[in-house]
């Protein structure tokens, strides 16, 4: 059974892969039946959509750093995490610097874990 700090490393290597704009490293960590939620709503994709995603977005991520973060195994196959993040670049053509809170599942495909599950949400600046 994998330990937490597998997931955790797996989590960064996502976000690395978003910063260095590396469309297929990030999209085949991407299940072919995955969800995210976030201040857009709900969608499913798969990698092919994902990739689209990335390419034809308009935006860009700088920089990230977690803190709080928390791994949890519900079963052999599956990890969640969990964790604060923030993040900071360019979305829509203006600066971006906000402070979440996101959460991954990760499931077990054969050898390699995939994202199965997305969500992040805007945490209130105080």
């Amino acid at each position: 059974m994998p330990d937490s700090a597998t997931i955790e490393r797996l989590e960064r290597d996502f976000w690395r892969a978003l910063v260095d704009k590396d469309v297929g490293t990030a999209s085949a960590m991407i299940a072919d039946d995955c969800l995210i939620v976030g201040p857009s709503g709900a969608m499913r994709i798969d990698p092919d959509k994902y990739r689209g995603m990335m390419q034809d977005g308009k935006w860009r991520l700088d920089a990230f750093d977690f803190s709080d973060v928390e791994v949890v195994f519900p079963a052999e196959d599956t990890a969640i995490v969990a964790y604060k993040v923030r993040q900071t670049g360019e979305m829509k053509d203006g600066p971006m610097d906000l402070a979440c809170a996101d959460s991954t599942t990760w499931v077990r495909d054969g050898s390699e874990w995939k994202c199965a599950l997305h969500t992040e949400t805007i945490l209130e600046q105080a």
